[in-house]
């Protein structure tokens, strides 16, 4: 139950907000100033909500909405009657649509109350050109016209016309209007409304809801703008009533429209060579009762497209359309050339001479007619009638036979239209002057420029002759020109020239009643690279170099010739070396090469166009023989006994230290501070019996014997170095930890700079174990009372009978501490011979 209510409830909601919308849009209602205004002008708009709509809030605020645009500006007032009124101005519609909405905001969004669509746009602008022309295929006359700039709303165009005399002055019957179709800006009205022969005004009318405006009117015949259809052209079939066209002439005729027989009419003809491109050329005016016409004028053998129009005549008319084309072409000419001539000739036997006969055909004219053929006749003496030409082709040449008394042939060039001007071929014999010097120049890889020195006398002209050279059998695919210029001294060759290609060029100089013996030269216009490199031989070889050698090659036609070589080696690590030689060269040693090493060679021939390579030589250097490795290893057997010669000297020549006791720096010439040997850690005793943990360990140990001296006034008994303690016999022992000086830094200066000593006594007439004293002096050394002892000061132990040493004892203003000398852990191991006296220590 509790379910069925809240379903209940939510359709209730939603059918109060389906019902709001409608009981809203039956509220409010829209009124304009006008629906329709000038683009750009102001509107004015208001919107009334009715008193019947008891649901809304009195306070309701109405909001103008222009397209998507709120215009929150509208004026609001209650009127008397109990409604709500609200008035917006827009100061400029620039839209040409719009749609104006009046909304009431309900809740948080704006409700529609009603809408009002604004179209803003010109009035219609005056209608211009208006023509006509009467379409006899049809049977009516069609008007067109330009409807003037576009106005945004909706334009009806009337063509309007009547019936009329004269000049249109007076109207005397209305012609049903003309309505174009949609976005037209033409009308045909019909024959039978029109009378023919007789004046017509029309005019356009142009009306929307800003304004109305009319065309300029126009007054005709409407046979006075008849518009005829073209003309067909045909070509005039050839007839024995007509006779053939002449040279650059053609003939046709054409076929007016039925319907326009009756009419008097006048044509145009123009016509185009093919292919386009050239303007066309007019022709007329034709009179159009002939129906044919023959064109002269034109180029021969050459094709023309051809088109036609025509009008009314000598009424007012209209120029029909240009025909459809029609292609003919010109009659021909006979050929009118010139034919150069050359030739060259072989005694086959006592009776028969074989001939070759070369022309050119040299046009004397523009239009000098198309050739069809070559014909070459002789006749022999004697003979009457018709001989049989020797040659009758299409080609530039022709090979024949003659007897050895003829000595000139004619050669003429045929068309359908006729032949040239007869050519005679006079077969001269070579008794002129040569020519001097020949000589060529290549201009780029396409010309060839070839001279010489003009003969005395001047020859008429000259023939030039060129073709590829050997290995080509000779005069195959010959090319050849004639120079009637015999003054010049050159020529540029620019047929059938490539590169690389070897030309044999002949040149024969032409005279009246001779010709010159031909001379002949060989050239390219371009020339290659090498064909090949030498190939690299190995001469000889040795350790660390290698004789290598080639074979030059020999000078080749075509190729530039060489202008060095570049020789290239490379080991076994993929080190390359090369060097650049004169292109003399033949041979080569390659220096500084490994012994046992491999290597690979190659050559590279160059020259100014290119450059080629030659083939790999590999090659391996000797290695070192039996001798030289004897050689090798005496001279660093010897070099190891020389190192040894010197270690041995150094060693024996330097100062001998007594053997019987350890070797102590000299301290005045030595800083004890900072002298620690370095001894490694295993060769430090360990006697747990006899180590005192709180010295340090004893490095060395000197004896010293006193030298019967008097003390001077720095040997004070408060020095600090002898510790208060009489001058006698004083040993030094530096004490300290050996291992130090490996985990330790040095050891800073001052007070730092501590060095322990022990004075070891004894006396020869004292028995038991002597003693020691241990100072903590800070006093160095070398300001000391003893100076270091000479190398046989070192047996002082001994008993001294000028004195007796006096027992030492300690004194209480000192450092010095006395021990029995057992303290000394290395002192048990001390033993000394050969001297007695010092058995006590």
């Amino acid at each position: 139950m509790v379910v069925g209510l809240g379903t209940w409830s939510l359709a209730r909601a939603a059918l109060i907000i389906l019902l709001l919308p409608r009981s809203l849009e039956e509220c409010g209602r829209i009124s304009v100033s006008a629906p329709i205004v000038h683009l750009g002008d102001a509107i004015t708009a208001s919107c009334v909500i009715n008193r019947t709509c008891s649901h809304l809030d009195p306070e309701s605020q109405i909001v103008w909405k222009l397209g998507t645009e709120l215009h929150p500006g509208g004026r609001q007032q209650r009127l008397p009657d109990g409604t709500q009124e609200s008035t917006i101005t827009l100061p400029h519609l620039n839209d040409s649509r719009a749609l104006l909405s009046c909304c009431l905001r309900w809740g948080n969004s704006l409700q529609i109350l009603d809408q009002a669509e604004l179209q803003a746009g010109y009035p219609p602008a005056t209608p211009h050109n208006l023509s006509c022309l009467m379409n006899l295929t049809i049977e009516s006359l069609i008007c067109q016209w330009e409807p003037g700039p576009e106005t945004h709303l909706s334009t009806n165009f009337t063509l309007k016309s009547f019936k009329s005399r004269g000049n249109c002055q007076d109207q005397e019957e209305a012609i049903p209007d003309c309505v174009p179709e949609d976005g037209q800006s033409r009308c045909a009205i019909p024959r039978k409304h029109l009378r023919l022969y007789q004046s017509m005004g029309l005019w356009v009318q142009a009306e929307n809801v800003l304004g109305t405006s009319v065309s300029p009117p126009l007054c005709l015949d409407p046979m006075d703008v008849v518009k005829l259809e073209p003309p067909t052209l045909w070509a005039l079939d050839p007839s024995p009533e007509v006779a053939p066209p002449q040279p650059g002439c053609l003939q046709l005729h054409w076929e007016s429209w039925k319907p326009t027989l009756y009419i008097d009419q006048k044509c145009e003809l123009r016509h185009q060579p093919q292919p386009g491109g050239a303007s066309w050329t007019l022709v007329g005016p034709l009179p159009s009762k002939t129906l044919q016409h023959e064109l002269c004028g034109l180029r021969p053998s050459t094709a023309y497209t051809l088109q036609m129009r025509c009008t009314r005549w000598p009424l007012p008319g209209h120029w029909s359309d240009w025909s459809p084309s029609l292609e003919l072409t010109s009659a021909q000419q006979a050929p009118n050339v010139r034919l150069d001539t050359w030739w060259r000739q072989r005694q086959l036997d006592r009776r028969t001479v074989d001939m070759q006969l070369f022309w050119k055909p040299m046009p004397v004219e523009e239009d000098s007619g198309q050739i069809q053929g070559y014909l070459v006749s002789w006749r022999p003496s004697g003979q009457a009638g018709a001989v049989p030409p020797l040659c009758n082709t299409t080609e530039l040449n022709c090979t024949f036979h003659l007897p050895p008394e003829v000595r000139e042939v004619v050669l003429v060039a045929y068309n359908t239209a006729g032949t040239s001007r007869p050519t005679p071929v006079v077969f001269l014999e070579s008794t002129g002057p040569p020519l001097g010097r020949l000589h060529t120049m290549a201009r780029d890889p396409h010309n060839l420029w070839v001279g010489w020195e003009p003969p005395s006398p001047r020859p008429r002209g000259y023939v030039i002759e060129w073709g590829p050279g050997p290995p080509s059998p000779s005069g195959s695919h010959m090319t050849w020109k004639m120079e009637h210029n015999g003054n010049i001294a050159g020529t540029l060759l620019q047929e059938n020239i490539r590169p690389f290609q070897l030309y044999e060029i002949t040149v024969t100089a032409l005279y009246q009643d001779t010709v010159g013996p031909s001379q002949r030269i060989y050239a390219y216009s371009q020339e290659t690279a090498p064909s090949y490199t030498p190939e690299l031989h190995l001469k000889h070889i040795g350790k660390t170099w290698a004789q290598l050698e080639w074979v030059p090659p020999t000078p080749e036609l075509g190729r530039s010739p060489l202008t060095h070589y570049t020789i290239f080696w490379t080991n076994a690590q993929g080190q390359s070396f090369s060097t650049i030689l004169n292109a003399s060269s033949h041979e080569f040693v390659l220096p500084g090469l490994e012994p046992a090493s491999l290597y690979h060679v190659h050559l590279m021939a160059a020259s100014q166009v290119g450059a080629t390579n030659s083939t790999s030589l590999t090659l391996m250097t000797l290695a070192p023989g039996e001798f030289e490795l004897h050689i090798f290893l005496g001279l660093f057997g010897l070099l190891l006994s020389l190192i040894c010669l010197c270690g041995a000297t150094r060693f024996c020549c330097r100062p001998r230290k007594n053997s019987l006791w350890p070797s102590v720096p000299d301290p005045a010439h030595s800083s004890l501070g900072s002298w620690v040997p370095s001894i490694p850690a295993e060769e430090i005793f360990q006697l747990p019996s006899l180590w005192d943990t709180s010295m340090p360990p004893i490095t060395k140990i000197t004896v010293l014997e006193e030298e019967e001296k008097k003390p001077g006034p720095w040997e004070s008994h408060e020095s600090s170095g002898t510790c208060g303690l009489p001058a006698l016999v004083q040993a030094y022992v530096l004490q300290g930890d050996p291992r130090a000086s490996t985990i330790q830094p040095q050891a800073q200066s001052g007070n730092s700079d501590q060095v322990l000593y022990g004075q070891v006594m004894g006396s020869p007439a004292r028995s038991g174990p002597a003693d020691y004293i241990r100072c903590d002096s800070t006093q160095p050394l070398l300001g000391g009372l003893t100076p270091s002892p000479k190398s046989y000061e070192n047996l002082w132990f001994q008993t001294s009978p000028q004195r007796t040493p006096e027992p030492l004892g300690p004194n209480q203003e000192d450092d010095c501490v006395f021990g029995p000398l057992l303290d000394f852990p290395l002192l048990q191991g001390l033993q000394v011979h050969g001297v007695e006296g010092l058995g006590g220590f």
